[in-house]
């Protein structure tokens, strides 16, 4: 009788090298350690600085005056006459954010050309540092300069917006330029094509759906600065609610802040939905 024949287990292959085994993590660079150390110093040194009287803020007599100005705004204001006039305030400020950013869209692709480094490294260093300025003054400085020149009302506000917001997006738009491959306009150029063609139908398509995204959400943003404009007198909403809350009308005070966050959040979800549209 014949066994019958087992055959011997086939010797198990080895992994390739570079599979398997995790590569070590990079230790950190000093230059890292440093900066969260140095971050961290001014975290604790802030803290430690500041005079921040917690036990103040949370005694009886601070709950209790807190409770008691909080219960002046109830109920808020909803008759006909004075809805029409929060009506009038929400379209003059939707108008201040919306011209404001369209300015600054027009001006930020303007400056943003030369901010990129394509019309020499004098003119990029001349353009950064404009926009360096224009963005690191605040609106409401520039609305309480502009409003010396342009009176009271929402142009000097629309003039402070669209000054800031230059600031931004030419720095934003200069970015992108720079950031565009050089590979299709080149290809464009040895065709034949001129300078100002191959940046239109080469550089400016990569960089249009970001140059979008961003100007719709310095849109959303506009919109909350220029509800708080109008402290200043530039108009809208922010110049009710100063006027109202310096008379202590707390009833037309709640309505004006309750139109200010219906309009912050409708404008934050058309963004949203137009900046979605705009990626699929």
């Amino acid at each position: 009788m014949t066994r019958p024949i087992r055959s011997a287990p086939l010797p198990s292959a080895a992994p390739p090298s570079g599979f398997g085994a995790m590569p070590q993590r990079p230790a950190p660079a000093a230059s890292t350690l440093i900066l969260l150390c140095g971050l961290l110093a001014l975290v604790v040194i802030s803290f430690v600085t500041l005079p921040l009287q917690w036990r103040a803020f949370f005694t009886q007599d601070a709950l209790r005056t807190t409770a008691e100005f909080l219960r002046g705004f109830a109920p808020p204001d909803v008759s006909r006459p004075f809805l029409l006039k929060i009506a009038q305030g929400v379209a003059e400020t939707l108008s201040m954010s919306a011209l404001g950013t369209v300015l600054a869209a027009v001006a930020g692709a303007a400056l943003g050309l030369p901010a990129s480094g394509r019309l020499g490294v004098g003119a990029r260093a001349a353009t950064r540092a404009l926009l360096n300025v224009l963005r690191s003054i605040p609106e409401l400085v520039w609305a309480s300069v502009l409003l010396i020149a342009a009176g009271l009302g929402p142009f000097a506000g629309t003039l402070a917006l669209a000054a800031h917001t230059t600031g931004v997006l030419g720095r934003l738009f200069g970015d992108a330029f720079e950031n565009c491959s050089p590979q299709p306009a080149a290809a464009l150029r040895i065709n034949g094509a001129g300078p100002v063609a191959a940046f239109l139908y080469a550089t400016l398509p990569q960089a249009l759906p970001q140059m979008m995204s961003y100007t719709l959400y310095r849109w959303e943003n506009n919109i909350r600065a220029a509800a708080i404009l109008g402290v200043v007198g530039a108009g809208g909403l922010g110049q009710m609610l100063k006027y109202y809350l310096s008379l202590f009308q707390m009833q037309q005070a709640a309505s004006v802040i309750a139109a200010m966050l219906a309009m912050v959040a409708g404008v934050d979800a058309l963004s949203f939905m137009l900046r979605r549209a705009m990626t699929r």
